[in-house]
């Protein structure tokens, strides 16, 4: 039985180390970024979006340190800039956390919070949120996992932050290196009730529920074989390496000019160039 509450990848979380930086780079690659929200003083922390439809990416950044962001802090001096966790869309998240109690997950949350936004018109609003998270151990692939419930989806999903010059539309996977892909890959299943299918070369895929992204799990190899040509210094050994994202691939060649790395009929960003995340442009 597949959980009732949870309806697939919402978002993907990079976490960065000087965010406005972050920002301006992410920019430069052609992308459309929202203005910086700051969280509450217990969070400690401020993002800026990238919106798709029906899902987005996310670039967090610690402002103060503060108990809850702690996590946060140690990944980034472990590991470096990347993707630090993903956001599954709940439902409901009380229902959610509830759900995966059921099923041995002593969930964290649920938790309510809100950032300002300042809409196009340049009044300001607030996207309010619901989450719960899986317990921090349970990180496959060394990637946190959560849920977000959004209660004021018109501050999130603004049009104006929809378009993107380098052409990008969607999220199609989510990249995740490890050295053991299989197990990693049978305890995500096992965490969001879905069945790990092995592709043809070899790696893993688990479907996140409903038509959103997919997770690959695979072994660096693996992931310098997909994309050949394409410099992955910058990676760890294991953790969140990218993601792949459906876009106008004319205009993301344009768009990223010399750092764009064409490789087998993508175009790729390096993650060197990418915050710590390879990001693989795809026809879609």
């Amino acid at each position: 039985m597949a959980l009732k509450n949870i309806i697939g990848i919402d978002h993907a979380v990079v976490m960065v180390k000087d965010l406005d930086k972050a920002a301006e780079n992410y920019k430069r690659l052609g992308f459309t970024v929202s203005p910086r929200g700051t969280h509450s003083a217990h969070m400690g922390s401020g993002n800026y979006t990238i919106m798709f439809d029906p899902d987005y990416m996310e670039l967090l950044g610690v402002l103060t340190p503060t108990e809850h962001n702690a996590p946060a802090r140690t990944y980034l001096e472990e590991n470096g800039e990347g993707i630090e966790r993903i956001a599954f869309t709940a439902v409901d998240s009380a229902e959610g956390a509830e759900e995966i109690r059921a099923r041995g997950y002593p969930p964290i949350g649920p938790t309510d919070f809100e950032r300002p936004v300042t809409m196009p018109d340049g009044t300001i609003s607030a996207a309010k949120f619901r989450t719960f998270q899986w317990p921090t151990a349970e990180a496959p692939g060394g990637v946190r996992m959560f849920a977000c419930q959004h209660k004021t989806r018109e501050t999130v999903w603004i049009p104006e932050l929809m378009k993107h010059a380098n052409g990008a539309k969607r999220l199609k996977q989510v990249l995740i290196i490890t050295p053991e892909p299989a197990d990693d890959a049978a305890q995500l299943a096992s965490m969001i009730d879905r069945e790990a299918m092995v592709e043809p070369d070899g790696v893993i895929a688990v479907p996140s529920g409903g038509d959103r992204a997919d997770f690959i799990f695979l072994t660096k190899t693996q992931l310098g074989t997909r994309y050949p040509d394409v410099p992955l210094a910058g990676l760890p050994e294991r953790g969140g390496a990218g993601l792949v994202i459906a876009a106008d691939l004319a205009a993301a060649e344009k768009a990223l000019g010399a750092v764009g790395v064409k490789s087998a009929g993508h175009v790729v960003v390096p993650p060197a160039e990418g915050n710590g995340t390879i990001l693989v442009f795809e026809k879609g």
